[in-house]
């Protein structure tokens, strides 16, 4: 495989009430992250000890609230995939913090990836392989070229230099989510430099692992898609090299009532 991917048709659907997770499908859910203060109690009831903690070191109470309905939104969909509930699943972190389902009380084999900006989420849930996902506020009046010539690799910063102006702050929010999908779906962080791959920077070109000067096998192993969360967002997914059917699912609030 090329590591090239066309775009697939997105339309954000409501999902079925009997889902289930083929071993060709990857779903990719969409979740509004401001809520009111009972839903918000809701979702963080389910939250470990941990998470908690982690919520309560942002000042903010409305980025404390985001935290918390992405944590508890994670774990109400992950749910719907293992049977078991929300409050009850339990995770575990590689070195680099990445989360993974604790597998030694699960049979069924299901990979996932959170990203969230402002007021949006985004969750991929998959059997394939390990999967990363980001998604970005698209921020005005913001260039990022400082960021982009600090980060970015010379092809990228090249390659953005070239765009017409309108569209040069886009392609960084493009850059940058294709950047974090890969390093997300490797598990390994900030641990691979940024610098050290290329990836198409064009919004309206397909997204795609261009180069990897440390590994280049890489280009070969991973597949990327170009994602529309919605107007202001950019995202980008990456997940192993193949031909997979992607769904895209809006997470509608259902309160849970206890039999």
């Amino acid at each position: 495989g090329s590591g090239y991917s066309s775009m697939p048709m997105m339309t954000w659907a409501e999902p079925p009430d009997d889902l289930s997770l083929s071993d060709i499908e990857i779903h990719i859910w969409r979740a509004n992250l401001d809520l009111p203060g009972d839903q918000v109690q809701q979702l963080q009831s389910w939250l470990s000890d941990d998470e908690i903690k982690r919520a309560d070191r942002f000042y903010f109470q409305r980025d404390r609230n985001r935290f918390i309905v992405a944590r508890g939104r994670l774990r109400e969909i992950l749910s719907r995939y293992t049977q078991q509930e929300p409050g009850e699943l339990t995770f575990r972190y590689n070195q680099h913090g990445k989360p993974a389902l604790d597998h030694t009380i699960r049979r069924d084999r299901v990979e996932f990836n959170l990203s969230h900006s402002q007021d949006l989420a985004l969750i991929a849930v998959t059997r394939i392989s390990e999967v990363g996902i980001d998604v970005e506020s698209v921020l005005l009046n913001f260039t990022g070229e400082e960021i982009a010539s600090r980060f970015f690799s010379p092809h990228e910063v090249q390659a953005i230099r070239t765009l017409p102006p309108e569209i040069r702050q886009e392609a960084f929010f493009s850059c940058w989510t294709r950047k974090e999908s890969y390093i997300k779906a490797r598990g390994k962080g900030l641990a691979i430099p940024l610098d050290d791959f290329d990836v198409s920077v064009s919004p309206g070109e397909p997204a795609r692992l261009v180069a990897n000067r440390a590994d280049p096998d890489e280009v070969a192993r991973w597949c990327m898609y170009r994602l529309e969360p919605g107007p202001g967002y950019v995202g980008a997914i990456t997940i192993a090299t193949g031909e997979w059917d992607l769904k895209y699912w809006n997470w509608k609030w259902k309160r849970t009532v206890s039999p």
